[in-house]
C-alpha cells in the first residue's frame, strides 16, 4: 500500500479514497508514503478540524475547520506538496449534498494544480455518481502473517506468555482478522485460559471461534463449522470421488510442488438432493476453512454498495486462504444479468464481471463452490471456469445409503431394518424427504409406547408423503433436459437387472 500511495501522490493524483477498518494502521502507511514522497501530512476530523503537519514535530490546529465545507475551503491554506486525510468523510457522501459535492470537486481541481492531495479514509465506500471519476479508490488489504505474528509476539510478551510451538496454527486461526481484532482474540484467549485456573495461553481454537463471530458480524460471510464427512453423504459417488482426489491439494507440500489451486465446482440439480451437504463437506475434505456467502446478500441499495460487498467478502476469503468459498443459490445472483442495464443501472453486470475477474486472476488459494437449482441464466464465462456436476433424485442403492445414514444418526442400528424395502417405499423421494419420513417413523414409534421403530413404521410414514418426483415432475424433467450433456452426473448409473441364460445368435437355420 505504501508504494502505491507514493506513486499516486508523486504522479499528481488529487483525490484518493482508502477503504479500511484499520484507521491507525492505514494512517501509519499513509504517513510513511508521505515521508518518502516528500509531502507533508495533515489530518481532519469533524471534532478537531485540520491539524498538522502530522509528519512534523509541532503539529498545529487550523481554527474553524471542523465544518467539512470549511475544511475543504482551507485546503488552499496548506503548503504545496501536502496530503489532507479526511477521517470519516465517507459518511458525509452517503447523501447527494450538492453543496458538499461541488466544494469537494473545486478542492480537487485546486489540488491538481498545486500538488495538494485529498485522501478520504473510511471503512466503507460511498461515492455519488458525480464523484466516481474524481477519486481513485484503494483497498487496504487485511494484515498478512508477518504483521499478525508481530501482534502475537507483542501480546505474548506483555502477558509474559510463552508460545508453545503452535504459532503457525494461531496465525492460521487469525488470518482474515484486522490487527485490532487479532489482538483482542489473543488477549481473550489468555484471559479465558487463566480464568480456568491454568497459566495464560493463546489457543488456536479460541482465536478461530472469535474469528467466526467477527466474520459473521458483517452480514455477508459466515464460517461454516459443520463437520460433515463424505461418509455422511448418501450416494453421489462420482462427485465424492472427485472431491476425495483433491484432499491434498491445499497442503504446504502441494504448494511447494507447484500444484495450482483446483478448479471450482458448480453443483446443480434437484432441490433436497445433497448439493448443500456436498458444499459443506468440502472444507473438512480439504482441511481448510469453509466460508459461506449467500448470493442475495451481495446486493445493496446504495450506489456502489454491491461491488463493495463482494470486494469485502472476497478480501476476507483471500486473507484466510487457503479456504473454500461457497456461494449458495448462485442462480438467483446471475438471473438478472441480461436485463441488468435496464433494471438496476448495470449493478448486476458489474458485480458478475468483478466476480469472474477475481476467479480468473486473483483466485489462487480459494476453492470456489457454487450451488444452484438451475443452470439457466448462468453466464457461459462462469460455467467455463468450473467443473459442473448434475445432482438428481437418489437411485435405489443411494436411497438405501441415505436410510442407513439417517438411522445411524438417530442412534439406531441400520442392520435392524430392511433397507431395500424402505428404499423401495421411498422411490422418487429426495434425500431431504427421506430424512423427514424417518422422523415421522420415529414419531409413530414414540407415540406407541416409546418402543423401538420398525421397518413398517418407515413404510407407513412414506405413504403419508407425496414424492418430490410427483410434486415437481415437470420442473424435474425440464431440469434434466437442460443439464444433459452440460454437466457430469454426480451419481453412478443405477445397476440394472442381471440377465442370465444362453446367448441367442441370429445365424444358422432360419436366419435372414
Amino acid at each position: 500500500m505504501k508504494k502505491h500511495l507514493k506513486h499516486y501522490v508523486t504522479a499528481g493524483y488529487a483525490g484518493l479514497y482508502v477503504v479500511s477498518h484499520e484507521e491507525a494502521r492505514a494512517e501509519a502507511e499513509i504517513r510513511a508514503a508521505a515521508l518518502e514522497a516528500g509531502f507533508q501530512l495533515y489530518a481532519w476530523s469533524i471534532t478537531a478540524g485540520i491539524f498538522g503537519p502530522v509528519t512534523g514535530e509541532n503539529p498545529e490546529t487550523i481554527t474553524d475547520t471542523e465544518d467539512p465545507m470549511q475544511a475543504l475551503a482551507a485546503l488552499e491554506k496548506l503548503p504545496e506538496k501536502s496530503i489532507l486525510v479526511l477521517r470519516d468523510f465517507h459518511l458525509l457522501l452517503q447523501e447527494a449534498n450538492i453543496m458538499l459535492i461541488r466544494r469537494l470537486k473545486d478542492a480537487l481541481a485546486l489540488g491538481e494544480t498545486s500538488n495538494r492531495v485529498i485522501l478520504i479514509l473510511g471503512c466503507r465506500l460511498f461515492l455519488q455518481p458525480e464523484l466516481e471519476k474524481e477519486l481513485t479508490v484503494l483497498e487496504f488489504a487485511l494484515p498478512g502473517r508477518d504483521e499478525l505474528l508481530h501482534v502475537l509476539q507483542e501480546i505474548a510478551k506483555s502477558a509474559t506468555v510463552k508460545l508453545n510451538g503452535n504459532t503457525e496454527l494461531i496465525l492460521d486461526a487469525a488470518s482474515g482478522l484486522t490487527t485490532t481484532e487479532a489482538e483482542n482474540a489473543f488477549a481473550l484467549s489468555i484471559a479465558e485460559v487463566s480464568d480456568g485456573g491454568k497459566s495464560g495461553d493463546i489457543l488456536p481454537a479460541i482465536v478461530q471461534r472469535e474469528k467466526s463471530a467477527t466474520v459473521k458480524k458483517n452480514g455477508l460471510l459466515e464460517i461454516v463449522d459443520a463437520r460433515v464427512r463424505l461418509e455422511d453423504i448418501g450416494g453421489l459417488e462420482n462427485l465424492k470421488r472427485d472431491l476425495s482426489e483433491g484432499r491434498s491439494s491445499f497442503t504446504r507440500a502441494a504448494r511447494e510442488y507447484g500444484l495450482p489451486t483446483r478448479r471450482g465446482i458448480l453443483v446443480c440439480g434437484q432441490p433436497g438432493t445433497g448439493k448443500s451437504l456436498c458444499a459443506t463437506a468440502t472444507g473438512a475434505i480439504f482441511g481448510v476453512p469453509l466460508l459461506r456467502l449467500e448470493a442475495g446478500r451481495i446486493f445493496g441499495s446504495l450506489v456502489g454498495e454491491s461491488e463493495r460487498n463482494w470486494r469485502s467478502a472476497f478480501a476476507t476469503a483471500k486473507a484466510i486462504a487457503p479456504c473454500v468459498l461457497w456461494i449458495d443459490e448462485v442462480d438467483g445472483l446471475f438471473s438478472g444479468a441480461e436485463s441488468s442495464g435496464r433494471t438496476d443501472g448495470g449493478t448486476t453486470s458489474r458485480v458478475i464481471k468483478t466476480i469472474l475477474q477475481d476467479m480468473q486472476f486473483n483466485g489462487e488459494g480459494v476453492f470456489f463452490v457454487f450451488t444452484a437449482n438451475d443452470i439457466d441464466g448462468l453466464p457461459d464465462p462462469l460455467i467455463d471456469r468450473l467443473d459442473v456436476w448434475s445432482v438428481d433424485l437418489p437411485t435405489q442403492e443411494e436411497r438405501e445409503q441415505i436410510w442407513s445414514i439417517h438411522i445411524l444418526k438417530r442412534k439406531r442400528d441400520p442392520k435392524a431394518f430392511d433397507l431395500p424395502a424402505l428404499a423401495k417405499a421411498t422411490d422418487g423421494f429426495s434425500g431431504r424427504q427421506i430424512e423427514q419420513v424417518w422422523c415421522k417413523a420415529l414419531t409413530f414409534a414414540f407415540n406407541d409406547g416409546a418402543r423401538e421403530p420398525k421397518t413398517q413404521d418407515g413404510i407407513t410414514a412414506a405413504a403419508r408423503f407425496t414424492p418430490t418426483s410427483v410434486t415437481m415432475k415437470e420442473a424435474i424433467e425440464k431440469r434434466r433436459k437442460r443439464l444433459a450433456n452440460r454437466a457430469q452426473p454426480a451419481s453412478r448409473p443405477e445397476s440394472g437387472p442381471v440377465v442370465s441364460g444362453a446367448r441367442k445368435l441370429a445365424v444358422g437355420k432360419g436366419a435372414a
